[in-house]
């Protein structure tokens, strides 16, 4: 009840406060170790894309071949990107991590600009997303209705807010519990199909020819699926041992999922035929259900689960940390820059989080916001990766425990690919994608404003 009377005491104050003032400069206490940090990476980024996303790629590509190969090239990519983060995320081993990195190089407006669409739209909206696909997985074991739904995810979020209010520690062990047990389960899936899964004995339709629009579309399947890395360098200023762990955590984690997710795919392309994956909407609960019976559908399910409350328990303990880091430069509520006296957490940047993606499931808007989501949050990527560019130039005596490999191509690599994937966007998702630049824009009197009253 006292967490709930601080929530709304602190809401009113989110309301009424204006930002004036000198911002707090207190430091979070870096609890977080190397296991921590790679639970973080590994359970935010696997969450239901492996079960789901393979029915798209095999509806463009026809070809196994081609197939296992949009997912090693969108690994590479990602693992391009992770490299690139951690040369920053050494470099600059502070809380906020991508907000730090983008102000660092492109300046305060621009950090201002990540921080505010990541709490407005981008970050809010992923967490909203994330507990209403929970509430639908969990009406597979018992149907409810769109109010129960609803208070399902609510609840959902409110779990993780309040672990992760409670400390950093209890967030992460609640995230390494959940990403074990699903990797568990997914390697589980995987063994069977190749013990005692047969081949489809379906006939293989002829493959059509390959694309530059079908790889695309491919492509940005497969990218969605290995989204969620960067969010580990929101928690850098709590990871001990940063020069390391950092670059520790993104790379192997980023290879074990990589990993994880060809053989996932060998094991679907083992039991089911091309055109079989093309027509199934559950490919990964086919492929168990094949190999296991009516049990495998009922434990892809649960491992579903595990992986959405792996995810979703990574944006609650992940992202208030830009809040509190965009507060601390007082460019945000000062509210948002408190560390609780108690738990050492950034308590109402986690609690303001909270609230909001809770009233964006109440409204629904959520599904409205998470195309703009999706949008900010790759134009965000593409800025902070051609970040290590500009710093390499503009800062070259920072110090850089790890300086990420191929540079400049490998940065440049992932900024090419970050732009086609935003070019597709505002063909494919014009409205969308135009409302995400426009909120970004209005973002700009709204920084000189603040800037004007500190």
């Amino acid at each position: 009840m006292r967490v709930l009377e601080e929530w709304f005491e602190g809401l009113q104050v989110f309301i009424l406060q204006s930002s004036t003032g000198d911002s707090l400069k207190t430091e979070l206490p870096r609890t977080l170790g190397l296991l921590d940090a790679l639970a973080i990476v590994v359970g935010i980024v696997i969450g239901g894309g492996i079960f789901l996303v393979p029915n798209l790629i095999a509806q463009n590509l026809t070809s196994a071949t081609w197939i296992m190969g949009v997912w090693i090239f969108a690994g590479i990519v990602s693992f391009f990107g992770a490299l690139a983060c951690a040369e920053l995320g050494a470099a600059m081993p502070s809380t906020g991590g991508q907000y730090v990195f983008i102000r660092e190089a492109f300046g305060p407006l621009a950090g201002f600009l990540c921080g505010w669409t990541n709490f407005l739209v981008a970050r809010t909206a992923q967490s909203a997303w994330l507990a209403v696909v929970l509430s639908i997985y969990i009406s597979y074991f018992h149907p409810f209705g769109p109010v129960a739904s609803k208070v399902i995810s609510v609840a959902a979020i409110a779990l993780f807010t309040l672990v992760n209010y409670r400390g950093v520690s209890l967030g992460a062990l609640v995230q390494k519990s959940f990403t074990l047990a699903k990797l568990v389960g997914i390697l589980a899936i995987v063994g069977s199909a190749f013990l005692f899964g047969h081949p489809s004995a379906a006939p293989v339709a002829a493959a059509t020819p390959i694309t530059l629009s079908s790889f695309g579309v491919a492509l940005i399947a497969c990218l969605l699926a290995y989204d969620g890395w960067v969010q580990m360098s929101f928690v850098a200023g709590e990871i001990r041992n940063p020069a390391r762990n950092i670059l520790f955590a993104l790379a192997f984690g980023i290879a074990a999922v990589m990993a994880i997710y060809l053989l996932a795919n060998l094991a679907y392309l083992r039991v089911l035929s091309i055109p079989e994956i093309s027509a199934s909407t559950h490919v990964g609960a086919d492929t168990a259900e094949r190999v296991l019976g009516p049990v495998g559908g009922t434990l892809v399910s649960i491992i579903i689960l595990l992986s959405i409350v792996g995810a979703l328990n990574g944006a609650v303990l992940t992202c208030p940390r830009v809040y509190f880091a965009q507060a601390q430069d007082g460019l945000f509520f000062r509210r948002f820059a408190e560390v609780h006296p108690r738990y050492q957490t950034p308590g109402f940047a986690i609690a303001a989080q909270g609230v909001w993606s809770s009233v964006l499931i109440l409204t629904g808007s959520y599904e409205q916001l998470i195309d703009y989501a999706m949008f900010a949050i790759w134009l965000s990527y593409a800025f902070m990766i051609a970040g290590v560019l500009v710093l390499r130039r503009t800062q070259p005596d920072l110090p850089r425990p790890y300086r990420m490999w191929g540079y400049p191509f490998t940065p440049l690599l992932f900024v090419v690919v970050a732009i086609c994937f935003l070019g597709n966007m505002l063909i494919t998702k014009t409205g969308p994608s135009f409302a995400a630049l426009g909120l970004i824009a209005a973002g700009v009197p709204v920084y000189f404003i603040w800037r004007r009253a500190t």
